[in-house]
């Protein structure tokens, strides 16, 4: 008898329908093999059919000696993971007529087993509850563990089970297990909380903390330079608190490729918090952009819609640098192979923090640097200029004084406070992008916008051009100047860049100063 069920593969971050077909009939010879599975399965799913043979005969139910052959549609499509044990399983106890299958044209089925029958959680279950929603599916059946993840996804029955028996006797009608139904908008309010830490907690520091809203603003990069122990990666680490808070379409995307990466905790639904990712310098090139035989999304993806801390870039392998510049331009990265191309959304801040100097007390106020001549600017160009040119703010971090840390607590500005206007400049820049939906803010113009957006007077231009003359800076910085005085002026609520706004914009130009180093 032939039936068929229905599952999902992932491709990127979405899933396209992998239907199940599977023929019971036909006597085998004694020590003949009598299970055959076709479709470009890998070996996660070949070895599938001893647990499923276990798991089924511990539900009081067999597999019955008879030619068994199972096809994975289409084809000409590799399947990978352990999610299909659950959909081959029901599909071989409806061929061999050990249950009804008249609702199985109805569900899409996810899921590994155990081997007691039980499942396990699955990765991907959102795409995949999307697709089955777009495919015109009446529900999904998958592990109890991704219910509310895929719950998401309205006008579609999720039924969270937790045995293969439950799904029998689920599709069977023998028990009746209520969907769950899940709106978007309230559980991703209930599931928005508040960071652990907040930019009330800084001493002084107000120079960076002012170029970090700024960079918040306009979504700039940003390196920041300083000594260790100036507080670098403790000022990064807040950067997400001063973000625009999430909208709907944000969470969901975000939500997709942690769920494709399996980076979900169990029962988590929407995430609701901009993500921070800080990678150690050692990792490799695959693993920041994504990729392996089975291609996953890496570090810049997970990041999308957040922060992608790098904590002493020159540490970090120049090669593994280098995969940073498209995906930087075009924030996506495309992973190639021979039989297939996956897209990653990867629209992400870089925030990087080095020190100036290999024993780090390059220009400190009080230490000396100990480094021979040219030391220092070998160390800077362990950064290729490219990618260099692709960050906006230069940040230099100075260490803050005794008598601050030790003065008595002074009232800061909280980062709700300073969220509330990083939010309206943005909201300014959504009004001034609205023909170009691929532009969000000011750091995604391209050059040809520039000159129309970032207008300059007289007093302006003269200003800028006396900059690069004085401070010796490069031509590349012209453009990042603009950019970033525009955000300074979106943050004032002012039409035009005035003289201030310039002037704020250049002083976070140091790298470009060909005196910096030496």
């Amino acid at each position: 008898m032939l039936v068929r069920t229905f599952a999902g593969a992932l491709k990127g971050v979405h899933a396209q329908t992998i239907t199940i077909e599977v023929n019971a009939g036909g006597l085998v010879p004694p020590n003949a093999n009598y299970y055959s599975l076709v479709g470009l399965p890998d070996n996660a799913i070949r070895e599938g059919f001893s647990r499923m043979e276990a798991a089924i005969s511990n539900i009081g139910l067999r597999v019955p000696r008879l030619k068994l052959v199972v096809n994975l549609a289409p084809a000409n499509i590799r399947k990978e993971g352990s999610a299909y044990d659950l959909p081959i399983a029901i599909g071989l106890l409806a061929s061999t007529q050990q249950m009804n299958g008249e609702r199985l044209g109805d569900y899409f089925m996810m899921g590994e087993l155990a081997l007691d029958g039980a499942l396990r959680p699955i990765r991907g279950a959102l795409p995949i509850a999307i697709q089955a929603k777009k495919e015109g599916f009446k529900g999904v059946l998958l592990p109890q563990q991704n219910a509310q993840e895929a719950a998401i996804v309205e006008n579609l029955e999720i039924i969270g089970i937790q045995t293969l028996r439950q799904a029998v006797d689920f599709l069977e009608g023998k028990a009746v297990i209520p969907p769950l139904r899940i709106s978007p908008e309230e559980h991703f309010n209930i599931q928005e909380k508040p960071y652990a830490v907040d930019f009330m907690d800084v001493r002084g520091q107000a120079n960076i903390k002012r170029a970090l809203e700024i960079a918040a603003a306009g979504g700039h990069n940003v390196i920041l330079i300083g000594p260790p122990g100036a507080g670098k990666t403790m000022l990064a680490r807040r950067l997400p608190t001063i973000l625009p808070p999430f909208n709907l379409e944000e969470a969901l995307e975000t939500t997709k490729i942690h769920s494709v990466a399996g980076k979900l905790r169990e029962g988590k639904g929407l995430i609701a918090l901009r993500p921070f990712r800080s990678p150690h310098h050692t990792i490799s090139d695959a693993a920041l952009v994504g990729g392996g035989s089975n291609p996953q999304p890496g570090e810049i993806s997970l990041a999308h819609n957040g922060v992608l801390f790098l904590d002493e870039l020159p540490e970090f392998q120049r090669s593994v640098l280098e995969v940073l510049r498209q995906p930087m331009e075009e924030r996506r990265v495309t992973i190639s192979r021979a039989r297939l191309s996956i897209d990653y959304p990867a629209s992400f801040m870089l925030v990087a923090s080095m020190n100036p100097c290999p024993c780090g007390f390059y220009n400190h106020p009080e230490k000396d640097c100990v480094c021979g001549a040219g030391v220092v600017q070998r160390y800077l160009n362990k950064i290729s200029g490219p990618l260099l040119d692709r960050i906006d703010l230069h940040v230099e971090v100075t260490p803050v004084n005794f008598e601050e840390l030790a003065a008595a607590p002074v009232a800061a500005e909280s980062s709700s406070l300073i969220r509330q206007r990083v939010s309206r400049a943005r909201a300014i820049q959504e009004q001034r992008f609205t023909d170009y939906p691929d532009l969000h803010c000011n750091a995604q113009m391209p050059s040809r916008m520039l000159r129309e957006i970032c207008r300059l007077d007289g007093a302006g231009k003269g200003l800028i051009k006396t900059a690069m003359e004085k401070l010796q800076l490069s031509a590349r910085s012209y453009d990042r100047i603009l950019k970033v005085a525009r955000t300074s002026a979106d943050l004032a609520d002012s039409t035009e860049i005035s003289m201030e706004h310039l002037a704020e914009a250049i002083q976070f130009r140091s790298l470009d100063r060909e005196t910096w180093a030496g």
